[in-house]
């Protein structure tokens, strides 16, 4: 189980990032719009941390968007020791994800499920 600061740590690195990565003029990254960090993993000893990148556009984007961040870790990594102010900055890893394009696909299919259910429901309350 992760301690509080481990939590805090975590979120600040995330928000760090998420806010730099908009910076990068990487053309790997693209439209860092339509990225997002879905969670960030930090070891107990802070050495060592694990972003996860997801993208609206498909895996494809996300796993080019990891590459252009991954060269980009040096820059990261500075900016976070400053920002926190910590004595050891942590190994920055970057893993593509897809849960927000999969959480896209069934937001899609919930809509087009729901549309008739409340149809039937107001049907029925007409009764």
């Amino acid at each position: 189980m992760a301690s509080h600061k481990q939590d805090r740590i975590a979120q600040d690195i995330k928000r760090i990032v998420n806010a730099k990565m908009r910076e990068l003029k990487d053309p790997r990254i693209g439209d860092a719009m339509m990225l997002t960090i879905v969670r960030c993993e930090i070891a107990r000893d802070g050495s060592f941390c694990r972003i996860y990148v997801s993208s609206l556009n498909g895996m494809e984007h996300a796993k080019s968007a990891v590459a252009g961040l991954t060269s980009a870790t040096g820059y990261l990594k500075r900016e976070i020791s400053n920002v926190l102010g910590l004595r050891k900055s942590p190994e920055l890893k970057f893993i593509a994800d897809d849960s927000v394009e999969y959480s896209a696909k069934i937001s899609k299919i919930l809509r087009e499920v729901l549309p008739e259910e409340s149809q039937e429901n107001d049907e029925n309350d007409d009764d």
